[in-house]
């Protein structure tokens, strides 16, 4: 059974290219910090909350471990800030800066793991339920025609018998042609055409 996956087309771009999302992250940080750094010790341009933006796509790409690790990041460049540039914060300063860099980072992040969780049990579910189709299918197709066939045998009714084992067997290649074409894998080597119908 080929593995169920969604569609990259639903598939967000920051997860499909996460090299590029890095990448995105570490500009940012580095731009909002060189800004800050620029406009000299002015505590009241509080552009350090732009953080938010690379804390908020670092979790929504690899959930809430790198959310709080890019909000760490985030506060140890407002730090050497603060520090570099004598800036006396008060602690009125430090929770308007501090807190929403560490709940995006949190928040998130816990959503973005929640999201991915909900989403394997999705195809986790789908796949047993496709699981369960097939036995079915295995049941009705052959066990059911094999099953006739040994009765019939024990009868000693060979031509039913006969027949039955070649209705188990046109089924069989039937459903096998079936699981085949759903896989998209294509036909196996080695199988007969007349078993891919």
């Amino acid at each position: 059974m080929t593995p169920i996956s969604t569609p990259t087309a639903y598939v967000p771009w920051f997860s499909r290219r996460a090299r590029l999302a890095l990448a995105g992250v570490l500009a940012m940080f580095v731009s909002i910090t060189v800004a800050r750094f620029a406009l000299g010790n002015d505590a009241s341009v509080a552009i350090t909350l732009l953080y938010v933006v690379p804390i908020s796509l670092a979790a929504l790409a690899w959930g809430r471990v790198a959310g709080m690790i890019a909000s760490a990041a985030a506060l140890v460049l407002l730090a050497l800030w603060v520090l570099a540039a004598d800036v006396d914060l008060t602690v009125l300063g430090w929770s308007a800066r501090v807190v929403p860099l560490v709940l995006v980072g949190l928040l998130l992040g816990d959503a973005s793991d929640r999201l991915r969780r909900a989403e394997r049990a999705h195809v986790e579910q789908t796949e047993r339920e496709l699981l369960h189709r097939q036995a079915v299918e295995i049941n009705d197709s052959l066990l059911q025609g094999m099953a006739a066939a040994k009765w019939a045998l024990e009868a000693e009714r060979h031509d039913v018998a006969h027949q039955r084992l070649s209705d188990a067997i046109a089924s069989g290649q039937k459903l096998v042609a079936g699981l085949i074409r759903e896989s998209a894998m294509g036909p196996l080597d080695g199988v007969p055409e007349t078993h891919r119908r």
